[in-house]
C-alpha cells in the first residue's frame, strides 16, 4: 500500500522538503497532490534520516504546503519499451509527443541501466558508412564506438546531426539498423527541424525520437538522454539491432546537471559543476558498445557545443577522456561556405584502424587515408607561409601542396548536407585530389595501389 504523507514543511525553487518518511530510497519517484485535485511528479535526491529532498518535475507555483500530500511509488523512472517504438517521437520523459497511443510495454526498464560486464564486451571493428567523406575517409565510425562531434554555437551542428541520422548504415548487410535520437534541451524551431527532416526523408520509420525543449524542466533535461539510452539498449540487445543513438546538445545537459546541483547547495567544482561530472557523464557513454553473443549494438554520437570555443572547457575536456577520439567543428571553415565543416586535422577516430581495409571498406584506405592528412597539414603550413612571405618564397612543389589543400576543402571536405557519399566514391574522390602531387610525393601509399587505382 502506498503512504501519503502531509509533512512538506520547506520549498526552495525546485526543491521540496518532506518530513517524517519511512522507506523511501534515493532516486524513487514521488507525486504530490495539490488541494485541486492536480499532480505533479517529483523525485527522490537526498535522504537524511527522516527527511527526503525531492525535485520537482514541474514548478512549485500553488503549492498549499500543509494541505498537498506527497506519495512515493516505490521506483525510479522507467520506460515503457516495445519494437513500436520505432517511428514515434516522445517527450523528455517517454510519454508520445506525436498524437498516437501509449506504448503497449514488452517490458518496463529503470532509465539508468545496467552496466555491461566489461569480460562480456565485443571489440568495436565493423565500419558504419555515414556518407559524409570527412568522418568516413579520414576519421571512420567503428560500430560500438563513441564519437561525440565538438561544435559551436551556431555551427550547424544539427544539420550534420540530422544527415548522420538520416544515412547512416552498416554496409554489406540486410541486418536491421535503427537510430535513436534524443534532442536535449533544444528550442521550438530546432525541434521541429528535425521532426520535419526525418519525415520528409523517411528516417523517421526507423528513428526513436525524444525532444525536450529549452522550457521543459532541469530534471527532465537530466532524464533524456537516459531515456534514448534505455531505448537503444532495448532495440539493440533485446531486438538483435545495430541502433546508433545521436545526443544533442550535451551542454544543455551539463547546464542542467549544474543547476539541480547548486539548488542541492553541493561544493562545485571547475566552472561551477559538479565535481562527478566525469562520472555522470560516463554512466551514459559506457552505455554504447557490443556484448559477446549478442549480434546487436549500441553506437553512440554525443554532439555538444563548446562554450567560446574552447576544447578546454570542463564539458568536451572531459568528455574527451570518456569517448573514442571526436569530430571538431571548425568555424573558420564555416566562414569560407565549406559544408559540413569538419576540421580534419585536430578530429580523431581512435578507433578507425580497426574498421578499414579489405573486407570492410577497401584495401587503399588505410593507406590513403595517411596520405591525405600528410598532404593537407603540409597544404596548410605552405598556405600560411604564403600569406606571411608571399607566393614568391614557396618553392614549386610547396605551391602544389597550397594548391592540393585548396581542392581538399572544396571537393573531399565540401559535400553539403545533402550527399551520400559511398565509401568507394570518397575514396576515389582521395585518389583524383593526391593526383594533383608528383607520384614521388606519394610516400605513404605502395607502388601496387599506386599503379591501381591513381588516376582510374
Amino acid at each position: 500500500m502506498i503512504k501519503e504523507y502531509r509533512t512538506i514543511s520547506e520549498v526552495a525553487g525546485p526543491l521540496m522538503l518532506v518530513k517524517d518518511v519511512e522507506g523511501v530510497t534515493y532516486g524513487e519517484l514521488g507525486e504530490i497532490e495539490l488541494v485541486n485535485g492536480e499532480t505533479r511528479r517529483c523525485q527522490v535526491l537526498e535522504i537524511d534520516g527522516k527527511n527526503a529532498i525531492v525535485q520537482l518535475f514541474e514548478n512549485s507555483a500553488g503549492l498549499n504546503l500543509e494541505q498537498s500530500k506527497v506519495r512515493f511509488l516505490g521506483r525510479s523512472i522507467e520506460l515503457a519499451v516495445s519494437a513500436d517504438m520505432l517511428g514515434r517521437i516522445f517527450d523528455g520523459m517517454g510519454n508520445p509527443k506525436d498524437g498516437g497511443p501509449a506504448v503497449i510495454a514488452e517490458k518496463r526498464l529503470d532509465i539508468n541501466g545496467t552496466p555491461i560486464n566489461p569480460a562480456a564486451r565485443n571489440y568495436p571493428s565493423e565500419f558504419i558508412q555515414t556518407g559524409i567523406s570527412a568522418i568516413d575517409g579520414l576519421n571512420t565510425l567503428v560500430r560500438g564506438q563513441k564519437l561525440p562531434i565538438f561544435s559551436g554555437s551556431g555551427l550547424p551542428h544539427a544539420n550534420l546531426a540530422a544527415q548522420i541520422a538520416r544515412q547512416a548504415k552498416v554496409r554489406g548487410t540486410d541486418e536491421k539498423f535503427a537510430v535513436v535520437f534524443a534532442a536535449v534541451g533544444i528550442t521550438f524551431e530546432e525541434a521541429n527541424f528535425f521532426i520535419n527532416d526525418f519525415n520528409v526523408t523517411g528516417a523517421i520509420d526507423r528513428t526513436v525520437t525524444f525532444i525536450n525543449l529549452a522550457n521543459d524542466p532541469a530534471i527532465e533535461r537530466i532524464a533524456t538522454p537516459r531515456m534514448a539510452l534505455t531505448a537503444a539498449e532495448y532495440l539493440a540487445f533485446d531486438c538483435n539491432m545495430h541502433v546508433l543513438v545521436i545526443i544533442t546538445d550535451i551542454t544543455n545537459y551539463a547546464e542542467a546537471l549544474r543547476e539541480v546541483s547548486a539548488a542541492k547547495k553541493e561544493v562545485p567544482g571547475r566552472r561551477g559543476y559538479p565535481g562527478y561530472l566525469y562520472t555522470d557523464l560516463a554512466t551514459m557513454y559506457e552505455r554504447a558498445g557490443r556484448k559477446i553473443g549478442i549480434d546487436g549494438s549500441i553506437t553512440l554520437i554525443p554532439i555538444l557545443s563548446m562554450p567560446e570555443d574552447d576544447k578546454t572547457h570542463p564539458i568536451p575536456d572531459l568528455t574527451g577522456y570518456i569517448t573514442e577520439g571526436q569530430i571538431i567543428l571548425s568555424r573558420e571553415l564555416y566562414r569560407k561556405n565549406i559544408m559540413p565543416p569538419i576540421d580534419v586535422l585536430p578530429s580523431l577516430s581512435r578507433l578507425k584502424d580497426k574498421g578499414v581495409g579489405e573486407g570492410k571498406t577497401r584495401e587503399d584506405h588505410a593507406s590513403t587515408m595517411n596520405q591525405l592528412f600528410a598532404a593537407y597539414s603540409r597544404g596548410k603550413d605552405a598556405k600560411e607561409l604564403m600569406v606571411i612571405l608571399g607566393e614568391a618564397a614557396l618553392t614549386d612543389i610547396d605551391k602544389l601542396y597550397a594548391q592540393f589543400a585548396e581542392e581538399f576543402e572544396l571537393k573531399y571536405v565540401s559535400q553539403g548536407f545533402d550527399a551520400n557519399r559511398s565509401i568507394e566514391q570518397t575514396l576515389d574522390i582521395g585518389w583524383e585530389l593526391l593526383s594533383i602531387l608528383p607520384k614521388t610525393e606519394l610516400k605513404r601509399i605502395s607502388e601496387e595501389l599506386i599503379e591501381k587505382y591513381l588516376g582510374r
